[in-house]
């Protein structure tokens, strides 16, 4: 939650997941690989598609070691949540094959002679500061320093292709006019050399990138390319090197107007109204009550320091940002001598070092920049705990809830690396998992609606914890509090289990060792681990290696338990008195107040403002609104770097899929990946199809699907569930998943009609080869025995999910808004909509309703949903088995899948499912009804407490059965984009 970027696609503010947004993309990769398998026209045994995805990430901010690994599928899935195409301006990401990063799982551990020699690289231009090889990661590294700017530069050879690029620049705000934010906008708006006015939506139309992004922290500004593609690579490395170091916008005020902040009038007669892109942005980060608990508890914890102010900017400050304050901000910041640049990946070193000579020689040396962006330790200067109360917006139908968030600041000197790893493994032992001692006592509480705070948050300088509830009655706000620091004592006083602490360091150290950052670069999760303490003057590999104090923490364990843990509560929290409770009151004016409060500073403004200075303000407004709509001139387009056919790899990269229809006689479908190296693990993918179900259940199966997980099964309640996922296993995950499938026959490049799809229940995980038959036991576990009978938990859920998709809509209304749209034109979008849209929020209130007073009836309806999914005579046909591994592992694997396959419920030769590929999906049918009936074409609108408005328009481009060109994606891409910024 550290983290402001107006797109938020790197990390959300609220939930410090780091690649959230990738989760829900590999999944329906995976299941569009899938879909391949189930296809009834896939005759033959063996069948080969051009690219398969199916890793799963959602890794947390942690320490700096945690940004270099991301996490498995979580044993707390949670249910469909709307994606977003994008939340930006022009910073895109794409994700690269997930195959691809788990093909290269460790293999670049292995050292090797060539990499070894690429550390001897030298430039005259540039001292070598020091050589490591991370191990680890099987990285091998040299730190180099530029003569004349001063610039250091971080080179990671590895033999990743994935090639990475990123120049990061400290920049510690000193007010919350959100210079940072509105800079890292500014400079993408043009620059020396790249002369248009939004080179990023041209360069993506000729580039391979399977990154591009900026983003904006409390104290750091980040730009990062990548791409698998040499030339392309370099290409993005020249266009952003340009734009950072020479951008037009601190030279033409209109970018700093149209970025920033503006004032725009058309007529003398109407009112004055600030506009601007960061600026209408941050009105919505301020209308979202989790974001201002988050900020107002960062905000109270460092008195004294940069993180005390908002590097995104308060839309009440913002407005006092001149454009000379821009111009110089970037001239303090933006040298090389301040800047950290990073490559990484298999491409020339001696390159990388001549590209970047470029730029950095034309600067002398700046000895003020670094001292002056350095980051001041705030001290623990709180000597008695402190509570503050502050407003957040509610609508009028709200309920009169309150917010609550206990925070810590953890430390004010430098934490050792045990002592980095020690809380991160404390961290994940209270509230990591849904059996988490805090977490577990905090939502079993029946106090609030949803955890707040989330925990430790460690990726800026200095380290915090904050944790609490939303959705709290006035008169439980003190037991909340008060139920937090309980839990602290009486986990300081009790300890943890032996098989609590198991399940953490086995869960932390498998993610460490597997490396695995699915559709995530991996080079950018090492750059994002090295910064971590790069930026602040550390070694910038040092922070990556976990073998050391990974064994010296496991030593303390063997030879005092819980004590290190326990010890760590004691200093690090409950003696700590540098604490404050941050509670947020409900207010069905506050949102008034705030209109009433920026009109009236606009009529004071407008008053004090002679004819012709209102006309010159009117002058301009023309003169952005023309500038915004005019098209580049073909000279300045031609300066935008592309690609040629030329350029383009011609072989099409291709792994393995080995289909068995019917293994063993099982009546099962196995598909087989088998790559060069997974380092023993197998990774393992289980479906269940769920066609059986009515419409109306289907709408359910987020919530289903969750409980499987959370709910505990067999034997074992939540608790013991989750720790028996976390000691064996490298995670587990139960979601629901739907593809849209090309029916037989139907010609390239035609719209379908949407009525064919493939539907499932997944349940995905992976583990070491030998525990392959832990992880598969598990599986058939929570498909078949799952408690479904927990009634205080399923409030719990269905509590939680009301209150995250409320404050979902009120930050991202324009995903909702789009959902919406496209449930009235097709049958995907339709059902989509029932399962993760606005009408999805209705199910929850009325499943809540039905929970607390007609539990049973509920009860009966999980209960018939799974009966039905199992159904003895064809429930084989809808089961698919997909496994993942090299060729030791899938036959280490093999006697652990056939014991599966033969215990899992349904008879091998019962009844077939009907072919997808050729009828009608029944939801389909069911959705078209529904569709005539409930779903008309027309204007909608949503009140909801925001200060910014969401606007959705859309309508139907192409009817099923035309032919759709190419040129869409040129359209989308440049014409929409361009529309929008206007």
């Amino acid at each position: 939650h550290q983290l402001i970027s107006y797109r938020q696609s790197i990390m959300s503010p609220s939930s410090r997941r780091l690649m959230h947004r990738h989760r829900r993309a590999c999944q329906m990769a995976l299941f569009a690989c899938f879909a391949v398998a189930i296809g009834r026209g896939a005759t033959s045994s063996s069948t080969r598609v051009a690219a398969l995805s199916f890793a799963t990430i959602s890794s947390g901010s942690k320490a700096a070691w945690r940004y270099a690994t991301a996490s498995s599928p979580s044993s707390s899935a949670g249910g469909c949540a709307p994606t977003h195409a994008f939340l930006g301006r022009r910073h895109f990401s794409s994700s690269a094959s997930c195959a691809a990063s788990i093909t290269s799982l460790q293999q670049s551990a292995v050292a090797t002679e060539e990499l070894e020699k690429t550390m001897d690289v030298t430039h005259p231009a540039y001292d070598v500061i020091a050589k490591d090889v991370v191990s680890e990661c099987g990285a091998y590294t040299t730190l180099y320093k530029h003569k004349k700017s001063g610039a250091e530069l971080l080179s990671v050879a590895n033999d990743d292709d994935n090639k990475v690029f990123g120049i990061t620049f400290r920049t510690p705000p000193s007010d919350s006019t959100g210079v940072p934010h509105i800079l890292e906008h500014s400079v993408l708006c043009g620059s020396r050399k790249y002369k248009t006015k939004d080179p990023f939506v041209q360069l993506l139309q000729g580039s391979l990138q399977t990154f591009l992004n900026a983003f904006t922290y409390p104290d750091r500004t980040c730009y990062v390319v990548a791409s698998q593609n040499e030339k392309d690579f370099y290409n993005l490395i020249n266009v952003y090197s340009d734009a950072v170091f020479h951008p037009r916008a601190i030279s033409d005020p209109m970018v700093h107007a149209q970025e920033g902040w503006h004032l725009e009038l058309e007529d003398k007669e109407q009112p004055l109204t600030y506009k601007g892109v960061v600026y209408n942005e941050m009105k919505g980060v301020y209308s979202s009550p989790d974001s201002l608990l988050g900020r107002e508890s960062q905000r109270c914890l460092f008195p004294d320091n940069t993180y005390s102010v908002d590097s995104g900017g308060d839309p009440t400050v913002i407005p006092e940002l001149s454009f000379e304050d821009f111009a110089n901000f970037h001239a303090k910041f933006y040298h090389p001598a301040n800047s950290r640049i990073y490559f990484s990946g298999d491409d020339d070193v001696a390159r990388r070092l001549e590209i970047m000579d470029e730029y950095l020689s034309e600067f002398g040396p700046s000895p003020e920049s670094k001292p002056e962006s350095e980051i001041v330790w705030q001290k623990k200067t709180i000597t008695e705990p402190q509570w503050e109360k502050h407003a957040y917006p509610a609508g009028a139908d709200q309920p009169e809830t309150h917010m609550l968030n206990v925070n810590w600041l953890l430390n004010d000197r430098p934490l050792t690396p045990l002592e980095d790893l020690t809380v991160n493994i404390l961290d994940h032992l209270l509230t990591g998992t849904t059996s988490s001692i805090l977490r577990k006592t905090l939502t079993e509480s029946g106090l609030g609606e949803a955890i707040t705070g989330g925990g430790l948050s460690d990726e800026l300088l200095q380290a915090t914890f904050s944790m609490g509830m939303k959705g709290v009655k006035p008169d439980d706000v003190q037991a909340v509090h008060d139920l937090v620091i309980d839990t602290l004592k009486k986990a300081a006083e009790e300890g943890f289990t032996d098989d609590a602490i198991a399940s953490s360091m086995n869960t932390i150290e498998f993610q460490l060792r597997e490396f695995n950052t699915g559709s995530f670069p991996r080079g950018l999760s090492f750059m994002l681990g090295a910064m971590s303490k790069w930026l602040y003057d550390n070694s910038p590999t040092g922070a990556l290696k976990f073998e050391e104090p990974l064994a010296q923490l496991k030593a303390q364990i063997a030879e005092s338990g819980s004590k290190v843990f326990q010890d760590m509560i004691k200093e690090l929290l409950l003696d700590n008195t540098h604490r404050v409770t941050v509670e947020m009151v409900p207010s069905k004016t506050l949102e008034a107040e705030q209109l009433k409060e920026e009109q009236d500073r606009l009529a004071a403004v407008k008053e004090s403002l002679s004819d012709d200075e209102l006309d010159e303000i009117i002058k301009k407004t023309v003169e952005l609104k023309e500038l915004q709509a005019a098209e580049d001139p073909p000279e300045a387009r031609a300066t935008i770097p592309s690609l040629e056919l030329a350029d383009l790899k011609r072989e099409v990269t291709e792994y393995p899929i080995d289909i068995t229809d019917n293994e063993n006689d099982t009546g099962i479908k196995v598909v087989r990946h088998e790559l060069v190296s997974t380092s023993g693990i197998a990774y393992v993918n289980f479906g269940v199809d769920v066609s059986s179900l009515s419409l109306e259940d289907a709408a359910i199966l987020p919530l289903f699907t969750r409980m499987m997980m959370e709910t505990g099964a067999g034997g074992m309640d939540s608790v013991a569930l989750s720790r028996r996922i976390g000691t064996y296993t490298g995670g587990v995950s139960a979601t629901f998943m739907s593809s849209g499938v090309k029916p037989e026959g139907a010609k390239e490049g035609v719209v379908s009609d949407g009525n064919h799809m493939v539907t499932q229940i997944m349940i995905q995980g992976k583990a070491t080869s030998d525990k392959a038959g832990e992880l598969l036991s598990l599986f058939k576990l929570i498909l078949t025995d799952a408690k479904l009978d927990s009634k205080s938990r399923v409030i719990e859920m269905l509590k939680e999910s009301k209150s995250r998709i409320e404050s979902s809509i009120q930050s991202s209304g324009h995903s909702y808004a789009n959902t919406r749209i496209k449930s009235r034109y097709t049958v995907g979008g339709y059902i989509g909509e029932k399962m993760s849209g606005i009408s999805y929020l209705q199910t929850v209130k009325d499943l809540l309703q039905q929970a607390e007073e007609d539990w049973p009836s509920l009860l009966a309806r999980f209960e018939r949903i799974r009966n039905t999914i199992l159904d003895e005579t064809k429930c084989r046909d809808g089961m698919v088995l997909d496994v993942t591994g090299d060729a030791k592992v899938l036959d280490t694997v093999q006697p652990e899948i056939e014991k599966f396959l033969t215990e899992l419920p349904g008879d091998s030769k019962g009844e077939k499912l009907q072919n997808f590929y050729v009828e009608e999906h029944p939801w389909a049918t069911q959705a078209k009804k529904e569709m005539a009936e409930n779903a008309a074409t027309i204007d909608e609108g949503f009140v909801v407490p925001t200060q910014v408005s969401y606007v959705g328009k859309g309508g139907q481009l192409f009817a099923p059965g035309e032919a759709v060109s190419g040129i869409l994606n040129h359209f989308k891409q440049e014409h929409l984009l361009l529309l929008a910024r206007q």
